[in-house]
């Protein structure tokens, strides 16, 4: 055989000493690193167990089921003062997700539409849209929650005086919060559910449908419409038929205040509003920034065959811009759930307030409360991650 004949050397191996062979000298570099992180691990770890043991503190999760002593003013699941630590961090884990939940939805409806109008070709409107963004993104947050709390909802009338929204008399408004009615589910609800469910289905395959549909042919289908309709008309004849299985109870002014219903404390109230509307002035210039990122000539050809501007925007720019928006988008998403820590500040009972505050004055486990809170926002920021991240796959170009 020549010398030519011979197969080429695999890449990253070496003929000289094992250090210059790539692959072993990351295998080497790979076992340091562990061998450190590990090393200071058991250092911290060994080290605050004999600190902990000088001092007489006790260690140890065991307390997560010790009765905790105290009640809170707001929560979404059952709670009296006898339940224990563990069902204390659930409450505040769930009143954390559902002010997050809300300031994420708003923060991304606001700051799309926003976006669109910084760049409007109307100058009053984009100058509008620009000192919102500027006058928000340049004013501390917690400044911001404060204001919402002290300077506005704690401020409104009191409870007989207050707000009734379209004169319904069910919505109510005070300083004491936002008062609800709140339904009762009978039996037969779980009818009117699995309609929804499948509304929710069909509405999806109608849109795979409507898109395959304008990709062979070009014509449009009112998928909104349509879908609106599905998901409205199925579940309410599915509720009809069932006999209406839904009881409210309706919020009515006792002597010192309203009795029934659901009531929205002004510290998530304020706390909502603050972290929607500070986090869509960051959506806004993300939004800006990726209908910025479209090439001009997209715009032009999608004027070009006869689509007006609201069309080009929604079939032509948008579904191009998401793949510049949607990175940026995960870290906002992330920073909004984590941000709720601040709700600290106001009162509410979120995680760090009813957990790492009041439960660790109480019981003295810092170091397990603290291990807690940081594990829930670690996955709970790795869920939002994953999930998005799968979707940023998806609509993202494939490289040749």
């Amino acid at each position: 055989m020549t010398v030519s004949e011979r197969s080429p050397p695999r890449r990253g191996a070496s003929s000289g000493p094992l250090f210059y062979d790539k692959r072993a000298r990351a295998i080497f570099y790979q076992c340091v690193t562990f061998l450190v992180i590990a090393w200071m691990s058991w250092y911290l770890f060994s080290t605050t167990s004999h600190n902990l043991t000088v001092r007489g503190m006790s260690t140890g999760f065991g307390f997560i089921t010790t009765s905790a002593g105290f009640d809170t003013d707001f929560k979404l699941i059952a709670y009296v003062p006898s339940d224990t630590y563990g069902r204390v961090f659930a409450i505040g884990m769930l009143n954390t997700l559902f002010v997050a939940w809300g300031a994420v939805i708003g923060a991304t409806m606001i700051g799309t539409l926003m976006g669109i109008a910084r760049l409007s070709h109307n100058w009053l409107v984009a100058k509008l849209a620009s000192a919102y963004v500027e006058l928000l993104r340049n004013t501390p947050l917690l400044i911001q929650i404060v204001y919402w709390y002290l300077g506005v909802f704690v401020l409104l009338p009191r409870a007989k005086q207050s707000a009734d929204f379209f004169d319904l008399g069910i919505v109510y408004l005070n300083n004491r919060g936002l008062y609800l009615p709140s339904p009762h589910y009978g039996e037969g609800f779980w009818m009117t559910a699995l309609a929804m469910v499948a509304a929710l289905a069909a509405v999806v395959k109608i849109r795979a449908w409507a898109r395959a549909r304008h990709d062979q042919s070009g014509r449009t289908f009112p998928t909104f419409l349509v879908g609106l309709g599905i998901l409205i008309g199925l579940p309410s004849l599915v509720f009809l038929a069932t006999g209406s299985p839904v009881t409210w109870e309706i919020p009515e002014l006792a002597r010192y205040n309203f009795e029934g219903g659901v009531r929205l404390p002004p510290s998530f109230l304020a706390l909502l509003v603050a972290l929607t509307i500070y986090h869509s002035a960051g959506m806004t210039e993300t939004v800006r920034a990726g209908i910025m990122a479209v090439d001009k000539g997209q715009r032009e050809a999608a004027y070009s065959v006869g689509l007006t501007h609201g069309q080009a925007l929604r079939f032509v720019i948008l579904p191009q811009a998401l793949r510049a928006i949607l990175p940026p988008t995960i870290s906002l998403w992330m920073t909004i759930v984590k941000n709720s820590s601040l709700g600290v500040a106001i009162g509410y009972p979120e995680v760090v307030s009813l957990f790492m505050q009041t439960s660790l004055n109480q019981s003295g486990y810092a170091i397990e409360i603290v291990a807690l809170t940081m594990l829930f926002y670690m996955v709970v920021s790795l869920i939002i991650s994953a999930c998005l991240n799968v979707y940023n796959k998806k609509v993202q170009i494939a490289e040749r």
